[in-house]
């Protein structure tokens, strides 16, 4: 029969059906915040981004700059441009800087003469030459000596004269600085060569975009001796446009003047010269061939003879600085001593410039806090020539939200699926891919993609997300452990508050195993105890049989008097729920033995009935929207109760239906079958049997040698076997087992019955035809 059991047990196994509609609004309402704080974050963050405040161009600066630190570009020693550095040592040989200009005019003829392609003068030749003839005998007081100087030098060739004729044959440039403040008209030098340069030497043509809406705009300028402006090939800006810390990052390489005149940079004008262009063209946003949709998006590329640099929409190009090589440098006295090697300087932009500490025109780059600008102005034309600048895409403001706006997104989506230190591990995986990323980026294609805001933007909401999960999951097991605290084990309790998500609070149907048990004679009990007495007996009898129960992965449904109901499969799943609830039972019979010999002397000896029963329970939080109970319910709930209730009837302590028998039988459990009965409100019968031992309880030899006679006996009863039925109840009765006496007097009056002669049956037809033709006994 138990084989039979066990197959009707595996058919009738189901999974969980739970209440799809009341599980879905469990979820919409546990994520609704969730979703909420995602798109408050999305929002902030990407109003961050569209604005884009100083701070996070601080930021992005400070990220770029770290980049170039760690990876500097490499001086090439083929570039084609040569610094001639006015050094220390050269300071030492020719004396105090600024040197009388008849000294700059040799070093341009000399480097003429070795075939410089352009020689740009880093410096503002603004005033006239102090050092001059002309001007030497203004040193002196007013006196004879003064005249006569001043007669001896009355047809000595002047400085400025000198370094023009230098200039004129030459293909040389002089920087020009630019200045945002009013124009003096005090100072008429100044205007009459202000008005001098209003036609620059240099043309510009334009596509696209008027470029004037764009370029870096100055109201006024200092130009050179108007003698020089007309000697030397072209002019070119010395301006720097430092960040707000000072920083050189950017070199711009073109300006304007109020009046609308495009001036050049120094490094724009020396290629020019070099290549021996005539004009400079610019393009910008809606040229010819671009794609710019009508928005004015400003310059993109300005073209230098055959060269094509593209250039951010002010008409910058941000340089990717190597560390000053001083294998680029020729020191001036090489030149004047003439020493210099013709190959570092024929077809090269040679400039000349000052490098000696002290001098003016020290900057700060991304690598370096003191570099001349002179070195600043050659690195700006080996990017040119080269195209080793850096670019900042436009699409890479665009790609940086997309990036946060993904990062923000799975951040949630994993809060919401993963325990917080795993989405803490996640986030750092992301975050330090995102950064590294952008690394590579800079490394391979020379492209500035900012990871600073999406990786600080994704820490937010990784920290955000992840902390109101872990705020809310804390919420929970403590309600968890409120609620369990009553009915499971500390550490289950724990268990459960860790695993609170696979919980079924909103009500589930699923399979179960459920146990109840109460006192036998409790009433006769406790008529001989007053209100107190019993109060203390039944805490003290009901203390050690819950903690078996709960030591045993069981949960405590509720306490009735002297009963209790306990069920296993429940909030947790437990695969051997119909085991852990066999192992409970026996070893409440131990528990129960200890009871009555601690207790003996206080009170009277105790024996209980247990019913267990498995199937299909519907279990969760049932009672009113006030006040609540987790508990289960189901027709194999009041099984349970029945058997529980028939182990009076059959004198056995533990009695189990037949899908438990059948689930804790492979476990090495003993049952063995006692009859069929219908219980209250089920037409069908069923089977039932004793529990008596399991793997850690032996079976009592009483009952080990009596079990072949009752399974016989049963055997014999359904199959109308009334002589082996005869055999079996003789052998019973000569054992004479107190235990098994209920049930041998159950059946010997069965078989009394059936034995009468006919007509004392007839006397009592329903009796014997439920006993013959349904085998069954009524619970």
């Amino acid at each position: 029969m138990l084989k039979v059991a066990q197959k009707a047990s595996a058919r009738t196994q189901r999974k969980p059906r739970r209440t799809r509609l009341g599980r879905v609004r469990q979820r919409v309402a546990r994520g609704l915040p969730l979703v909420v704080l995602t798109l408050l974050l999305l929002t902030l963050g990407l109003g961050v981004r569209v604005n884009d405040p100083s701070a996070l161009g601080q930021l992005r600066n400070m990220v770029f700059d770290e980049y170039q630190r760690f990876h500097p570009l490499a001086y090439d020693p083929g570039s084609p441009v040569r610094i001639v550095a006015i050094d220390e040592t050269s300071l030492e040989k020719y004396g105090q800087w600024p040197w009388p200009r008849v000294r700059l005019a040799e070093m341009v003829d000399k480097l003429t003469e070795m075939g410089a392609a352009a020689v740009g003068l880093d410096v503002i030749l603004a005033e006239p030459d102090r050092m001059s003839p002309e001007n030497i005998a203004t040193l002196l007081p007013a006196g004879a000596k003064r005249q006569a100087l001043e007669d001896a030098l009355v047809d000595a060739p002047r400085n400025d004269f000198l370094l023009a004729s230098a200039l004129s044959s030459s293909p040389s440039v002089l920087g020009i600085a630019l200045d945002k403040a009013a124009p003096d008209p005090g100072v008429g030098d100044k205007s009459t060569a202000a008005r001098a340069f209003a036609n620059p030497k240099a043309g510009f043509a334009f596509a696209g975009d008027d470029p004037h809406e764009f370029l870096p705009a100055f109201s006024d300028f200092t130009p050179p001796l108007p003698m020089l402006s007309q000697a030397a090939a072209g002019f070119g800006a010395l301006n720097w446009l430092p960040d707000r810390d000072r920083v050189v990052r950017t070199v711009p390489l073109l300006f304007q003047l109020g009046d609308g005149t495009f001036v050049p940079s120094f490094g724009v004008e020396l290629l020019r010269i070099a290549q021996g262009a005539s004009t400079i063209t610019i393009r910008s946003s809606n040229a010819s061939g671009q794609s710019a949709f009508g928005e004015k998006s400003g310059v993109n590329m300005v073209r230098v003879g055959a060269l094509e640099v593209p250039t951010t929409a002010d008409g910058a190009m941000r340089l990717h600085f190597h560390p000053s090589d001083a294998g680029r440098n020729i020191p001036a006295w090489w030149v004047l001593e003439g020493i210099v090697p013709p190959d570092e300087v024929a077809g090269r932009i040679v400039l000349i410039g000052a490098t000696a500490p002290g001098l003016p025109d020290i900057q700060a780059t991304p690598l370096e806090e003191a570099v001349p600008g002179v070195e600043i102005h050659a690195q700006a034309i080996d990017h040119m020539v080269f195209g080793t600048h850096l670019k900042r895409p436009d699409w890479a403001a665009g790609l940086e939200a997309v990036v946060f706006t993904v990062l923000t997104v799975v951040f949630a989506v994993a809060a919401a699926a993963l325990s917080p230190f795993k989405n803490i591990v996640l986030g750092v995986l992301l975050l330090g891919g995102v950064a590294a990323g952008s690394y590579f980026l800079f490394v391979d294609e020379n492209l500035l993609v900012d990871p600073s805001f999406a990786v600080l933007g994704g820490a937010v909401s990784l920290l955000a997300t992840t902390s109101w999960v872990a705020v809310r999951e804390g919420a929970e097991r403590r309600f968890v452990r409120n609620a369990f605290g009553r009915y499971v084990a500390a550490d289950l309790v724990e268990e459960i508050a860790a695993n609170h998500d696979r919980l079924g609070l909103g009500g589930e149907i699923k399979p179960m195993t459920i146990l109840f048990t109460d006192i036998r004679g409790f009433t006769t009990i406790s008529e001989g105890m007053d209100a107190q007495r019993l109060t203390t007996f039944i805490n003290d009898f009901l203390t050690p049989l819950t903690d078996v129960i709960l030591a045993h992965r069981g949960t405590v449904d509720k306490y009735m008097g002297d009963a209790i109901m306990a069920f296993w499969n429940a909030p947790l799943d437990d695969p051997r729920h119909a085991a852990h609830a066999a192992e409970t039972a026996l070893d409440m019979l131990l528990a129960l033995e200890r009871f009555n010999h601690e207790y003996f002397e206080v009170y009277p000896p105790v024996s209980i009935g247990i019913g267990l029963n498995t199937g299909e329970c519907c279990v969760g939080n049932l009672g009113s929207n006030a006040r609540f109970d987790y508990s289960v319910i189901g027709d194999d709930v009041n099984v349970a109760s029945r058997l529980e209730g028939q182990t009076k009837t059959y004198g056995l302590p533990i009695l189990v239906g037949p899908r438990t028998a059948a689930e804790i039988a492979p476990h090495g459990y003993r049952v063995i079958s006692l009859d069929n009965i219908r219980v209250k409100g089920k037409e069908i019968p069923i089977e039932i049997f004793a529990l008596v031992g399991g793997p850690n309880h032996p079976v009592a030899q009483s009952i080990a040698s009596a079990e072949p006679s009752i399974e016989a006996l049963t055997r014999a009863f359904r199959a109308n076997d009334l002589t082996a039925m005869a055999i079996a109840l003789t052998a019973l009765e000569t054992a004479d087992t107190p235990e098994l006496r209920p049930l041998v007097t159950i059946y010997r009056e069965r078989f009394d019955i059936l034995t009468l002669p006919s007509a004392e049956a007839a006397a009592e037809p329903e009796a014997v035809r439920a006993l013959r033709d349904a085998r069954i006994t009524t619970g």
